[in-house]
């Protein structure tokens, strides 16, 4: 064992994760074999060093010769990215996706909303013909993001695929991989030539991915087997017996390969809700789609019993709303008209699934949902909070 750090704890409690010099030495190897990191990058480090993302990543940056800089602070960032002339960063969806609202803020206030898109269906139309004008075209966009950034990278969580196309789109590669603190961490990742929207890419050249137990949709808990899998936690036998069997890591992931081999995820088995009709809801599904709404900042879609039947539940979902949204766009409205507006929004997401995926009750919220420190939300710890008030 070379280091000893604690699993983010969303869905359980946290666990001391034992990995070796081997465990970190194998991971670096394969990301500095899949991704375009160039000794001439400016990379920035916003991720804490005591999750194994942050860790992992700062040594792969040394191993590849990059330059490393440190923000200020969050909201420091687009001054840091200006002053340090930012060519690359790992990041979290959160992160990303919080980036990518302010850049579509500045467009609207601007007026340039239409002129944006049709240069954007121009640009896609003329890389379709190998010709790339995105980075000339949007050059006072991505001036405004220090004018060097070309890759970014995304983890830790799914990412919104609204904010990964619209960095794609203004010639800022977007890049999704997926990892866990017992794999050191990364198992899959999109690089320059594979991607494709929504998906977490291929697995690492080092590492066997399988899925199985799979549903009649194809869709099953992820297993891996590779040179990064953990030696096991720290003090808890049991659970280590559980989760590495014959050489493999169960992720407790769930996912599907597509015909093209890219890997794609569905959520986490401890998040599926079972309905009592037997119907399974993937809520982190819910949770993409009613993120996107203008009004919202973050939410969590979960399963509240019913009044008249315990042993049922029906869907329901936490809002956090956006204020600077609702200071430019519904300032005129009374808290009572917000939740309404937000609820007509949800209810017209609702007519685009099955009856049994509808949401039927709606919690809004000004204050942000509990999270890890790599802002991953605390579902159990949200949920629970949630519930005892209701």
């Amino acid at each position: 064992m070379s280091v000893l750090l604690f699993t983010s704890g969303t869905t359980d409690k946290s666990k001391a994760v034992m990995l070796s010099q081997k465990n970190i030495a194998s991971n670096v190897h394969a990301l500095k074999c899949v991704e375009d990191i160039q000794s001439t990058d400016t990379n920035i480090a916003f991720l804490p060093f005591h999750h194994i993302f942050g860790s992992t990543c700062i040594i792969l940056m040394l191993a590849c010769g990059v330059r490393n800089t440190f923000p200020d602070g969050l909201r420091y960032i687009k001054q840091n990215m200006q002053e340090y002339k930012v060519s690359l960063f790992v990041g979290v969806p959160v992160l990303i996706e919080a980036m990518y609202k302010a850049i579509v803020k500045e467009v609207e206030k601007q007026g340039k909303t239409k002129m944006v898109k049709i240069a954007t269906k121009i640009s896609n139309f003329l890389l379709k013909l190998h010709i790339d004008v995105r980075r000339k075209l949007f050059k006072k966009i991505l001036d405004g993001l220090g004018g060097e950034l070309r890759l970014v990278i995304s983890g830790g969580a799914a990412a919104e695929p609204v904010s990964t196309k619209g960095f794609n789109d203004l010639g800022i590669i977007t890049l999704q991989g997926y990892g866990l603190s017992e794999t050191a961490p990364v198992i899959a990742a999109e690089c320059k030539k594979k991607r494709k929207i929504g998906s977490v890419g291929f697995p690492m050249i080092n590492d066997t991915l399988e899925v199985v137990n799979k549903d009649e949709n194809g869709i099953g808990e992820i297993r891996v087997k590779g040179p990064n899998i953990m030696l096991g936690y720290y003090e808890m036998p049991e659970l280590t017996n559980e989760c590495l069997k014959d050489g493999w890591f169960y992720t407790g992931d769930l996912g599907y390969f597509d015909k093209d081999g890219f890997l794609f995820l569905t959520g986490r088995s401890k998040n599926l809700i079972v309905l009592k009709n037997g119907k399974k809801v993937f809520p982190e599904e819910m949770e993409t789609l009613v993120n996107g709404l203008d009004l919202v900042s973050e939410c969590i879609v979960f399963g509240e019993p019913k009044e008249q039947d315990e042993n049922d539940i029906m869907l329901a979902v936490k809002i956090v709303y956006d204020e600077e949204v609702i200071k430019e766009k519904y300032s005129n409205l009374t808290e009572g008209e917000l939740k309404l507006e937000v609820w007509n929004q949800i209810k017209a997401l609702n007519n685009k699934f099955p009856k049994y995926k509808h949401i039927k009750k709606l919690i809004v919220s000004h204050e942000e949902l509990i999270k890890t420190t790599t802002k991953k939300v605390k579902r159990n710890d949200e949920i629970k909070k949630i519930l005892s008030k209701s």
